[in-house]
């Protein structure tokens, strides 16, 4: 029996897809995002031990809100696709217990090596980190162009997609990389919401508690301004920007 690491559960989320949702925060991730809000998930030591059919069963309690609402299980992290056969797990026992099933993830994966997760998932939310490579990396120690192959897969497959950014002020913010976003996703298929994430630096203390210095010390959380700025340029590809 395949087990896990859980980092945390939230039994009531409202922001990682539709409806009500019970999100698992698997441990590990091999990103190294310098806004990360969750930094005491990198390590893939860390975490709870669990198996899929102990998750969803601590999810089960919660499926009438679900049911009502639209919502199901989405799994994060972390990277979810860092532990690759644990995702599938998780989600092959909520589709037989009839769940839908939404994966968090940056796409730093070919798809064809999570070819079985993505049989069994619902949703996708996919987080655009920087459209310029060495801007990417610099950010998020990704190579961009692996995401960008794993949006068109889904595209391909017809697995719906929120693409989701996460606008930092001076990083992430400039027309070049906006209007990039807007070109690519403007061919996209399978897109059902972009979404603009304004910077916060609500998981700043976890760098401090950890003694961690913070990279992105110092920089503003994005203003309604700036959100306003950056959904003016995307929306000129024909993009709908969501509004929350």
């Amino acid at each position: 029996m395949i087990k896990g690491r859980v980092h945390s559960v939230e039994s009531f989320g409202t922001v990682d897809g539709p409806g009500i949702r019970y999100i698992v925060f698997l441990q590990g991730c091999p990103l190294r995002c310098k806004y990360c809000h969750n930094r005491d998930t990198w390590a893939m030591c860390g975490g709870k031990e669990m198996t899929a059919e102990e998750v969803v069963k601590d999810a089960l309690k919660y499926r009438t809100y679900m049911e009502v609402s639209g919502g199901g299980i989405t799994v994060s992290g972390g990277e979810a696709t860092a532990q690759p056969e644990f995702l599938y797990e998780i989600f092959k026992e909520a589709k037989a217990n009839g769940i839908h099933t939404c994966l968090d993830t940056s796409g730093y994966r070919s798809p064809e090596s999570i070819s079985k997760v993505l049989e069994v998932t619902d949703l996708v939310l996919l987080d655009l980190k920087h459209m310029v490579p060495e801007k990417a990396k610099d950010l998020a120690g990704i190579n961009i162009e692996k995401t960008f192959e794993f949006a068109k897969y889904l595209d391909e497959h017809k697995i719906p997609v929120w693409i989701r950014h996460v606008l930092v002020p001076g990083v992430t913010d400039s027309e070049e990389n906006l209007n990039l976003m807007g070109e690519f996703v403007s061919k996209l298929n399978n897109v059902d919401r972009f979404e603009i994430l304004p910077y916060h630096t609500l998981g700043v203390h976890k760098w401090e508690d950890m003694g961690l210095e913070y990279p992105l010390e110092g920089i503003e959380q994005a203003s309604d301004d700036d959100v306003k700025r950056a959904k003016d340029i995307i929306e000129k590809y024909g993009v709908s920007v969501y509004n929350k």
